[in-house]
């Protein structure tokens, strides 16, 4: 009798956990079976034995495919322990600590869109792990999950607790991207302050931001000076360094124009492309926020970074996992009275068309590779290619609409 009066989300939760811990090990034999080369994971560890042995950071060029250094001064500094494990146990540490961080990932997630159950934790990561971006990051072993938890993070928790800022600023140390989420704050008290209404808690989290940014930035400027200098005078601008811009993998603007023009240069049309997308990203992530839809504003301003960055490899878009998450529980969160069900219906349907966009795979299927076979692709090609930009693009116009029609209803 006491079993069966147990809660029901008790009971349910040891299924859910188990089925996540036998869809994590089926991950696990796969990748082994795959072979993944952890090629991402072989350069941080490179990174860390140059800082170590006093060495040219940006001259290194390493693994096969020689691959240079790319991120800031402060993220090498964050992989040199790295150089004290082999690469058997580097490589398994790697596997088993980005599993734990998607759980991380998806906790953080579904706590922004209120529904952080115990038992939906568990079953939204046995599923996330197959997507596309995810099976890539781990692959790699790359610290996209990392960074996504770090930003989350810090967005979860109130405004004004003491580390406010601290996740999106030692992000942005990590990896540059980051930073657009604390311009995002930025903008919204300087809105909020215009309008004469609160805008204390966002300048403190964009200044909190700021200054664990610095924070970090001078600490590896005083530990690696010339490394600093050479990364944020001149390295910083050189966006070649990070891979061809026509790359299918690339999964931004400036790559999907570049194979829709057939040229390594998209030069202006980018330029504009992007400014046009982070104008209207970055204002609506704003108006999101400023209308207490937090979960909206943050998925809103990482597919903006997504899309105007020069390069979003495809595992840069782990930003996914929310993004479907908010797509499916919108419906849930807005509809009221007989239209509940039309919109709960919506909302799933939109999820999952977004969920099979990133675990199809689909971007593969398309001519890549030696020799620039992107830049020949055909119409049906560029489309397919194109498909992280394309929902992306669709999540921002569907979140966009959404607030015109709180708007009018207010």
């Amino acid at each position: 009798m006491t079993v069966i009066a147990l809660p029901r989300v008790r009971r349910r939760a040891p299924v859910a956990l188990g089925a996540c811990l036998l869809s994590f090990a089926a991950f696990w034999w796969a990748q082994r079976a795959a072979h993944v080369s952890m090629i991402d994971l072989m350069v941080y560890r490179a990174e860390g034995e140059t800082v170590r042995a006093g060495g040219d950071l940006y001259a290194l060029r390493t693994t096969e495919a020689h691959l240079p250094t790319t991120y800031p001064p402060f993220a090498a500094l964050l992989f040199t322990p790295l150089t004290l494990l082999d690469t058997s146990t580097m490589r398994t540490l790697a596997t088993a600590g980005n599993l734990a961080l998607l759980v991380v990932f998806v906790t953080l997630s579904l706590r922004l869109v209120d529904h952080a159950r115990v038992e939906g934790v568990w079953w939204a990561s046995a599923a996330a792990v197959w997507c596309e971006p995810v099976w890539t990051t781990v692959r790699y072993g790359q610290i996209n999950l990392l960074l996504c938890v770090l930003v989350l993070w810090d967005l979860t928790r109130r405004p004004w607790h003491r580390w406010a800022g601290v996740g999106i600023g030692l992000a942005a140390a990590i990896k540059l991207t980051p930073a657009l989420f604390a311009v995002f704050l930025l903008v919204t008290g300087v809105v909020a302050y215009v309008r004469r209404g609160p805008a204390g808690p966002w300048l403190r989290h964009a200044r909190g931001a700021a200054v664990a940014f610095a924070g970090a930035t001078l600490l590896a400027a005083s530990v690696l000076p010339y490394d600093s200098w050479r990364f944020w005078s001149r390295m910083v601008f050189e966006t070649g360094r990070v891979g061809l811009v026509e790359d299918t993998a690339n999964q931004s603007l400036r790559g999907v124009l570049a194979r829709l023009l057939h040229t390594t240069q998209p030069g202006l049309w980018w330029v504009a492309a992007a400014a046009v997308a982070g104008s209207l990203g970055l204002g609506v992530a704003v108006a999101a926020e400023l209308r207490g839809r937090r979960a909206w504003a943050v998925a809103t301003c990482a597919v903006t970074a997504l899309l105007i960055s020069p390069v979003s490899w495809s595992h840069h878009w782990v930003w996914c996992v929310p993004m479907v998450l908010i797509l499916g529980t919108r419906g849930r969160a807005t509809a009221v009275g007989a239209a509940q069900a039309t919109a709960v219906s919506t909302a799933l349907v939109t999820a999952a068309g977004t969920s099979l966009v990133f675990c199809s795979y689909a971007l593969w299927w398309v001519p890549h590779g030696p020799g620039r076979l992107e830049l020949q692709q055909t119409g049906a090609q560029l489309t397919l290619s194109a498909l992280y930009e394309g929902a992306g693009l669709v999540f921002l116009t569907l979140i966009g609409v959404r607030l015109w029609r709180t708007c009018r209803t207010v």
